[in-house]
């Protein structure tokens, strides 16, 4: 793997730090939707934000945080790299989403959330909200399975618009 793309690949995943950080911008509350469901039911009950608010910022954050992703990569691979066939363009969709899918998992939920006092929730302390490491590896690998279909979209975009 060449110099670039490791820089790439630092990008991406620094990029998709940002986001999460801009998500949580008035503080953790804000990303409750990240939360497990039994977490959000507790902050709920006792009127940390209520369902409609929740959900609300949820839509809102996933639409803008797909859409910056999806750009930054469609940038990535048809701009900088100026890849212009499906297979080329599928390897490299797929190897950022996959990182970026295991960043998420270790980076992301274990270390960052793991290891933050910013995290913990006023109320919710009691009740877990850091994934297991078996939960972790379970996710991501069904999410492995899921980019690989994921990449083949992504390509098929960055070939079509580049």
């Amino acid at each position: 793997m060449n110099g670039m793309i490791i820089l790439q690949l630092i990008l991406f995943c620094l990029l998709f730090t940002m986001m999460v950080r801009y998500a949580v911008r008035g503080g953790a509350v804000d990303g409750l939707y990240f939360y497990p469901k039994a977490v959000q039911e507790k902050a709920i009950a006792i009127g940390l934000s209520d369902r409609g608010t929740m959900i609300r910022k949820r839509k809102i954050f996933m639409t803008e945080f797909y859409l910056v992703m999806l750009g930054a990569l469609l940038l990535i691979i048809g701009v900088w790299n100026g890849i212009h066939d499906f297979k080329a363009a599928y390897l490299q969709a797929l190897l950022f989403l996959e990182v970026m899918n295991w960043y998420d998992g270790i980076v992301i939920d274990r270390l960052w959330v793991g290891h933050s006092d910013f995290w913990i929730l006023p109320g919710c302390e009691d009740i877990p909200y850091v994934q297991t490491w078996r939960q972790v590896l379970r996710k991501r690998c069904i999410l492995t399975l899921i980019w690989i279909i994921g990449a083949a979209i992504v390509a098929g975009l960055a070939v079509l618009i580049f």
